[in-house]
């Protein structure tokens, strides 16, 4: 098989090493891609946005099957343009993917089709949300209703930090568009998780669950981000839990999509929070989390482009995961996630062993690889428990010296109690 990969971050690297492991898979090419994935894949010179480029290119080269990693080319029908031009691509359709590009749209469908989630409403105006703050109280979650990066969401502790977010959202418009509706949903205490499936034509294969750290500091303090790391499984959720959620989320999910008029395909990632009341939607993603990705994929026995293939040959396959426990860490650029610095140099990184390196946002220069980007790279380990893959990891990182650098010194925190 030949495939492309669509997209430049993490997430996107550790989809190209998955396929670039796979016997049966000849090419990997990625676009752009990052410097980092160019031991693993040909890169190509074509932005995400760039359908008709995109296209052409996996015409020319005859490519067998374009992945999709990014939410944003996913929101704007980048698989109804290829599928227009006769070309197999895997991922959401422009009106499945809203799941991810409106939070109001996920919401909907969650009450319609008695989904659990937390309670909401929608606002577009400043003073209606506020009285409705003050109504409700704090602590509150406040989201933009369109795609942020994995920002556009303030767990507010006080009526006021809420109503200071809803003055960046809508007075402000901090996230331009995406934040001229948002949502104000009650806040849900408990134990989260990533619950990601992959779905094609009503075929659903779930893949081992994992936890993600949003928070920019240890202890999860400090502003929400894309992600400071992850790990998989995640022992304190139950199989039985795990089995729960797919019964009342994302089957539910899937058959609600299709009865919409709008069946998704490709991967469904649901945030999920572990209620008193049971496993509760904090939100859909249309794609791959980043950087769960990075920890889940790992996880897979199966020969990646084979299972791909049959997928969308519509044929059964039986996915398989191994027991190991994979944990990583996110090293962003100072200042992260607000003002992150650029250009500085990454320490040599060829003095790391027995970890995993998947870029995010660097570049090659003479002087090395330096940061260009917020989150810069994701390094991971493996071990036969959480606790092991942690200890083995920071070892190795706290081994280097990482000035103009910061990372969570406490990812795997839940899981070890």
């Amino acid at each position: 098989m030949k495939v492309l990969v669509v997209g430049r971050g993490g997430r996107e690297h550790a989809i190209v090493r998955q396929f670039s492991k796979s016997a049966s898979v000849e090419t990997v090419y990625a676009a752009p891609g990052n410097d980092g994935m160019r031991l693993e894949s040909e890169l190509v010179s074509i932005d995400e946005m760039d359908f008709a480029a995109l296209a052409d290119f996996a015409k020319e080269q005859g490519v067998d099957c374009t992945f999709v990693g990014p939410e944003q080319p996913l929101t704007e029908g980048i698989v109804d343009f290829f599928e227009s031009k006769g070309l197999r691509a895997f991922g959401p359709s422009k009106a499945a993917a809203q799941i991810e590009g409106s939070k109001t749209f996920a919401k909907e469908l969650m009450e319609k089709y008695h989904i659990p989630t937390a309670a909401y409403e929608t606002f577009s105006e400043i003073s209606p949300a506020v009285d409705f703050i003050r109504q409700k109280g704090a602590p509150i979650v406040i989201k933009a209703d369109g795609l942020a990066a994995g920002k556009g969401v303030v767990v507010a502790k006080t009526e006021e930090d809420a109503i200071a977010a809803v003055q960046d959202m809508l007075g402000d418009r901090m996230y331009g568009k995406s934040g001229s509706n948002i949502v104000i949903e009650e806040f849900l205490d408990g134990e989260e998780f990533s619950f990601m499936s992959f779905v094609y034509k009503g075929a659903i294969y779930p893949m081992v669950i994992s936890q993600d750290h949003k928070r920019a500091y240890d202890g999860d303090r400090g502003p929400n981000t894309g992600g400071m790391g992850a790990y998989s499984p995640v022992p304190q959720i139950s199989r039985e839990i795990i089995d729960n959620t797919l019964n009342t989320i994302v089957k539910p999910a899937v058959e609600a999509m299709a009865a919409e008029g709008t069946p998704f395909n490709g991967i469904l990632y649901a945030g999920v929070i572990l209620t008193p009341e049971g496993p509760k939607v904090i939100e859909f993603n249309a794609r791959f989390g980043d950087p769960e990705t990075q920890v889940v994929l790992p996880r897979m026995k199966s020969d990646f482009g084979k299972f791909m293939n049959a997928l969308l040959e519509g044929n059964s396959y039986e996915l398989e995961w191994n027991d190991q426990a994979v944990l990583g860490v996110v090293i962003a650029a100072e200042g992260y996630p607000n003002q992150p610095l650029k250009g500085q140099v990454l320490p040599n990184l060829a003095g790391l062993s027995e970890v995993d390196i998947f870029h995010s946002g660097t570049k090659a220069t003479s002087e090395g690889f330096v940061a260009n980007g917020g989150r810069v790279l994701f390094i991971s380990s493996d071990g036969a428990t959480v606790e092991e893959a942690q200890k083995k990891l920071y070892a190795q990182i706290n081994s280097l010296s990482w000035s103009g650098f910061m990372y969570r010194t406490d990812i795997g925190w839940r899981a070890l109690g």
